[in-house]
């Protein structure tokens, strides 16, 4: 049967197609269509499925597709898991018997989708699984462990900033005895930051979380603190860069008008999404400052870089905030030297090397 099913390339466009177009029902078709051409239902939520969501957050990238549309893609994404995991007649996935799990996202984390698709796959492997959805409080999170004794927490998380509370997530599940696997792109493509927050295991996909569980997590019996996965945290400069977050913001700004008169110009709609372009950036900073990685930063960076590009802003705008910033970190130089870095990636200057660090 596997031999005559239709090609995933020709599934995913026709997918495409419907979400573009904002048809729930020819979306569900086609799901359904490649059912009865042979293809079973996890590789239906990964390789097409899976494959359109990434496409989709592609194009509102690029510039290709709207905000708005991008909304309803997935929203119509979402519904075509249902239907096809609880279509009429599937029956139900056999009894869970390889015990039980919960799925959730990050607190502060409203990107469920990653999480959707591996609570459906480990279902269908036969788990029994308590997806919470996003944005799950961390006290919730760990009254539930309380309540339910899981054989491990996957946790979620696709914006490098929840990075923070991610490991808060992670060392208090820990401390009630429950394995912690991570997942999602915030915890970085080889799973570097899973490891740097002390999570028990990391997967990239659903199909690896399915084999890390099946391979068996053993229960964590150390309590440890924060500070025993991020000795560096001592010299205080997150903490610092998060509590005087409104501060930088406020001052940048300032001294943005009065370096670049046209901004006092703005409508309070530009200037509103240049503030909050600014507090992104301190964000991003914070958050490298916590994990003691740069790329963190300078990747936000690129990426934002790129969004602004295909929407005809410069990647000279975001260098001029930079320099401003390094103003307001000279008592901070791993942040002063992250953010120098940024600058100068981004307007092609080569970057400056750390005192002390090999050239």
């Amino acid at each position: 049967m596997s031999g005559t099913r239709t090609p995933a390339a020709a599934l995913r466009d026709r997918l495409w197609q419907a979400v573009l177009e904002g048809s729930e029902h020819d979306a569900v078709d086609v799901v359904r269509a490649g059912l009865g051409a042979g293809w079973g239902e996890e590789d239906l939520l990964l390789d097409v499925v899976a494959a359109v969501q990434e496409r989709i957050g592609a194009e509102w990238a690029a510039d290709r597709i709207t905000v708005a549309q991008e909304h309803a893609a997935t929203a119509i994404n979402e519904r075509v898991i249902t239907a096809l995991v609880h279509r009429p007649g599937a029956g139900r996935p056999s009894p869970a018997h390889r015990g039980r799990v919960t799925v959730a996202c990050v607190d502060g984390e409203w990107h469920a989708f990653p999480a959707r698709l591996v609570a459906e796959v480990l279902r269908l492997r036969g788990w029994w699984v308590d997806y919470l959805g996003a944005q799950t409080p961390t006290p919730h999170l760990v009254a539930h462990q309380h309540q339910t004794n899981s054989d491990a927490v996957l946790l979620s998380g696709s914006i490098p900033t929840h990075l923070p509370t991610a490991h808060a997530a992670i060392t208090a599940c820990q401390a009630v005895g429950v394995p912690v696997l991570a997942g999602g792109r915030a915890f970085g493509e080889d799973g570097r930051f899973a490891r740097a927050l002390g999570a028990d295991a990391w997967a990239a996909d659903a199909r690896g979380a399915a084999a890390v569980l099946e391979a068996g997590l053993p229960r964590p019996t150390a309590i440890r603190q924060v500070v025993d996965d991020l000795p560096h945290l001592v010299d205080q400069e997150y903490t610092m860069v998060v509590q005087s977050r409104s501060r930088l913001v406020k001052q940048v700004l300032t001294e943005l008008e009065s370096r670049f008169p046209a901004m006092r110009g703005y409508s309070d709609a530009q200037r509103e999404r240049t503030a909050e372009d600014l507090v992104h950036i301190v964000d991003f900073l914070a958050t490298a400052l916590y994990v003691d990685d740069a790329e963190v930063f300078t990747g936000f960076l690129g990426w934002t870089a790129g969004v602004l590009s295909a929407r005809g802003v410069p990647a000279r705008s975001l260098v001029a905030g930079l320099d401003l910033l390094t103003g307001q970190l000279h008592d901070f130089p791993r942040g002063l030297r992250m953010v120098r870095e940024g600058a100068a990636r981004l307007d092609g200057r080569p970057s400056p090397t750390a005192p002390g660090a090999p050239v």
